[in-house]
């Protein structure tokens, strides 16, 4: 285990080892089926290494706004974090708004020239920057949401973060398969018309993870049903979002989710009366009769779990994807007015499976790509040799070899735009 630098030298250990969260201990690997990226219990902690909480100072760098639901969540998390650990708002120093270019190095050097002795940054094409910034403040510890380059960079003060949203995304699937099940039932749609919409923002492997966990998680309750997905390449773009959600209205989906960050797709769904799924936010307030829940984060497991390590001196893991098992990952309450009965207690029943590790999203038996099943393609060699790592056991082990997302296989059942 590497020593991570001290911060703020000059200060004694003067708080007691905080309760909560346990600490955490994670390293990459070139093979899944031998180590994950999990939680595990430290045995000692760096005393030297400790801070005084009462003069901790935390920087965060937001994508968006809390006019956008990825950065609320995150957001609320920071409020966990700091209420957890009693910091005041002189404590924490948010910055908003901040693209994903120079902008956020920018950022980063400031929070740390300020005092921040950690500093979050979360967007995916903040990281290149986010590392700028590292190897020039190696006494700060950097963190980064939904990257992949902590491990590889040789910095001891980089880190990489993201929750298994994947699992969420199954269970709210779940959710849309018993809605399509009804509309089958109540001859609304056939079962061949049982056709999803969904709105992507890019075609990266974050977003291809998520749109096959949700079918998958669909397609567990019924088995004819079929998606298409088209991009707004934006993370955040609500008239784009709500035109996406028309245009695949018009091709025939009965039923829309999304892995976009605004109300833009549920405000078309209400308006043109479809069912929806949405993500990181309750879309009821925007959609009442459309919505039936939403994928969503809790970002505050990972912020109070790291911000206690680092005042306690703890290193925290160079990666860490965490989901149901210690409710970093949920779907919001389901919407009584528009979810099929039996909903409940089907997402229920799955939340507790992916919780103690007896259901595998990404089972290998529940998908074929090109007809084909992945381990007889990886045993082919070629192009998807390079997901043996990833594949074992009978599933494909997501979030394991690096916190980020690496599922961008393009399975059968579904088609892009």
């Amino acid at each position: 285990m590497k020593k991570r630098m001290q911060v703020l030298s000059s200060l004694l250990l003067a708080v007691a080892m905080l309760a909560g969260c346990g600490s955490t201990a994670g390293e990459s690997t070139q093979n899944a089926a031998e180590t994950t990226v999990q939680s595990e219990d430290v045995a000692t902690a760096d005393e030297s290494a400790a801070v005084d909480v009462s003069a901790l100072k935390v920087g965060v760098i937001y994508i968006g706004d809390e006019n956008e639901g990825y950065t609320e969540a995150h957001m609320k998390g920071i409020d966990e974090m700091m209420a957890s650990l009693g910091l005041n708002e002189d404590q924490v120093v948010e910055k908003t708004n901040i693209p994903e270019d120079e902008s956020c190095y920018d950022a980063a050097v400031d929070l740390a020239d300020q005092g921040c002795g950690i500093i979050f940054a979360t967007s995916f094409g903040h990281e290149s920057y986010l590392l700028q910034a590292a190897a020039e403040y190696p006494e700060v510890d950097f963190y980064h949401a939904t990257g992949y380059q902590a491990a590889s960079s040789g910095m001891a003060n980089v880190h990489n973060y993201f929750t298994a949203i994947y699992e969420a995304r199954y269970v709210s699937g779940i959710v849309a398969g018993m809605k399509l099940n009804e509309m089958i039932d109540n001859g609304t749609i056939t079962e061949d018309q049982a056709k999803v919409g969904y709105v992507g923002a890019f075609p990266y492997a974050e977003v291809v993870s998520g749109y096959t966990s949700f079918y998958l998680g669909a397609k567990s309750v019924c088995p004819s049903v079929t998606m298409e997905v088209q991009y707004t390449n934006s993370w955040a773009d609500m008239s784009a979002e709500a035109e996406v959600a028309k245009q695949l209205i018009a091709d025939d989906c009965v039923l829309i989710s999304q892995h976009a960050d605004t109300t833009g797709a549920p405000s078309s769904c209400e308006e043109m009366g479809v069912p929806c799924v949405g993500y990181n936010v309750d879309m009821t307030s925007v959609a009442p009769d459309a919505a039936l829940t939403s994928a969503a984060n809790n970002w505050g497991v990972y912020y109070t779990q790291t911000v206690t390590n680092f005042v306690n001196g703890v290193v925290n893991p160079v990666d860490w994807a965490e989901g149901y098992s210690v409710g970093a990952v949920y779907v919001t309450d389901l919407n009584k007015a528009t979810v099929a009965e039996g909903t409940a207690d089907a997402a229920a029943k799955a939340e507790a499976a992916l919780a103690d590790g007896s259901l595998h999203v990404f089972d290998t038996t529940t998908f074929t790509v090109e007809g084909k099943s992945i381990e007889d393609l990886i045993a082919e060699g070629g192009d998807y040799a390079k997901y043996a790592d990833y594949v074992s056991d009978g599933y494909f082990h997501e979030s394991t070899v690096i916190s980020a997302p690496a599922f961008d296989l393009r399975i059968d059942g579904i088609t892009e735009k």
